[in-house]
């Protein structure tokens, strides 16, 4: 008889997790500086807005093949090794970025910065599965993004006023990339990684040796998680994610099109960042309240109509001329709240559908591959579209009509999604259930 799994609770799991949320933070501040402060940059550098479109399309397109790799290593190496390189120390380049004296040069040294970056969101949304158990995910999920936002709209207005000081572009990439070589430092001293499957109430009091043996990732195991229906329905969705643009095009989008300076604009960010923020720490709550209430439909139901409310929102928050920088600012934090929704049950909705040690490979084709493809497609139409038709139009198809379409997507989900978190559990007894009569097979997922 099988002996039942005691409830899993990583000690000190809060604390990780607030490490792992300054890396991803800072990370995200590199990331975004060059879409935030584009019109000056634009003008220094003598470059039209399709750069734009190039510059992130690029950064995407990189992440499509490093993400993965990264997850190899980290698999290979260690998770914590690779996330001091990769995401830490990788600063660097970002400091090289901020010398870059043409578009040429300013696109190398970009891509690069984003080759590393690529790591920080596959590999510690997988730590997060096993520091959090299924009941606190969504919570999880929700804070670290939450927070990330939230500090980052307070940044976004600080960014904007770069753009008043001469080569204040320079000066934020290069005290944003000193800053996370000092991250990675202390992600060295200080992070401890929990081990797979340390949260899974199926594995949490088996040795790390046990919980370690079904943990070597294979090209085979990589390509069955796309043959989970759930998991395929999701990558679709993850390509027709248009409310990606916002974060890249939101600031230049006011600038070109209702006549607002950078520095004004670029307001906007900060209701963005707080409404995202709350949308992540509801989504969060909605995710955890849902799977209790709902385990077969709750999660999906949530996600679902998130995909529609941004649609509503962003056709109201971008057709129309309010002439009030404040309006404006309203509906983006709208946006920003439905968006933000969405990692704090997503996410769980991977961990529940995926065995711990495919976790790091499923976001790394979830995030560094669809989700780069799909942000490197829309922003490079975006810059060469908006040219042609202008950046309204844009919006309303990228924003609105392929949110709408997205949302109706998800409704396949509530065929397969329960099924599929049930395979996954049965899968977790049968390891427990070998484990505890001294037996480790290699089950596989499908």
């Amino acid at each position: 008889m099988t002996t039942i799994a005691p409830p899993a609770k990583v000690n000190g799991r809060w604390p990780q997790l607030s490490l792992l949320g300054g890396a991803m933070l800072v990370d995200n501040t590199e990331a975004s500086l060059v879409s935030s402060l584009f019109p000056v940059i634009r003008q220094s550098l003598g470059m039209s807005l399709s750069a734009l479109g190039v510059l992130t399309a690029a950064s995407k397109i990189v992440g499509v093949f490093t993400g993965p790799f990264w997850v190899w290593a980290a698999r290979r190496w260690s998770r914590k090794g690779v996330l001091v390189l990769a995401t830490g120390l990788w600063g660097v380049w970002g400091i090289a970025a901020g010398f870059s004296q043409n578009f040429e040069q300013l696109l190398i040294f970009y891509t690069i910065l984003a080759a590393g970056y690529a790591a920080a969101h596959p590999i510690i949304t997988e730590i997060i599965g096993d520091l959090f158990d299924s009941s606190a995910r969504g919570r999880a999920v929700g804070l670290l993004y939450g927070t990330i936002a939230l500090v980052g709209s307070v940044l976004g207005p600080i960014k904007g006023q770069l753009s008043n000081v001469d080569d204040g572009w320079r000066w934020g990439l290069w005290g944003v990339g000193a800053f996370n070589v000092l991250l990675g430092l202390a992600i060295w001293v200080w992070f401890r990684d929990p081990g797979t499957g340390a949260a899974e109430r199926q594995l949490a009091d088996l040795d790390v040796a046990t919980r370690e043996a079904h943990a070597k990732l294979t090209w085979a195991k990589a390509v069955a998680l796309v043959r989970i229906p759930s998991f395929a329905i999701l990558l679709v969705s993850r390509l027709l994610s248009g409310h990606l643009l916002v974060g890249t095009f939101g600031v230049v989008f006011l600038v070109d099109v209702y006549g607002f300076s950078t520095a004004v604009a670029s307001v906007v960010l900060l209701p963005f960042g707080v409404g995202y923020f709350l949308g992540n720490l509801v989504g969060g709550f909605l995710g955890d309240v849902a799977e209790r209430r709902s385990p077969r439909h709750g999660l999906v139901a949530v996600l679902q109509g998130a995909q529609f409310a941004f649609a509503i929102v962003a056709f109201l928050g971008t057709q129309f001329d309010y002439g009030d920088i404040a309006v404006f600012g309203l509906f983006f934090a709208l946006m920003g709240a439905a968006q933000g929704v969405n990692p704090g049950i997503n996410r769980p909705i991977v961990m529940a559908i995926t065995p711990p040690e495919l976790r790091g490979a499923a976001f790394a084709i979830y995030i560094s591959i669809f989700e780069a493809i799909g942000w490197a497609v829309f922003s490079l139409g975006a810059g060469f579209l908006g040219d042609q038709l202008g950046l309204k139009t844009v919006f309303l198809w990228v924003l609105v009509v392929l949110m709408l379409v997205n949302g109706a997507v998800l409704s396949l989900l509530y065929r397969c999604y329960a099924r599929d978190v049930d395979r996954v559990q049965h899968e977790l007894d049968a390891r427990r259930a070998a484990a505890l009569h001294g037996q480790v097979t290699d089950q596989g997922i499908g």
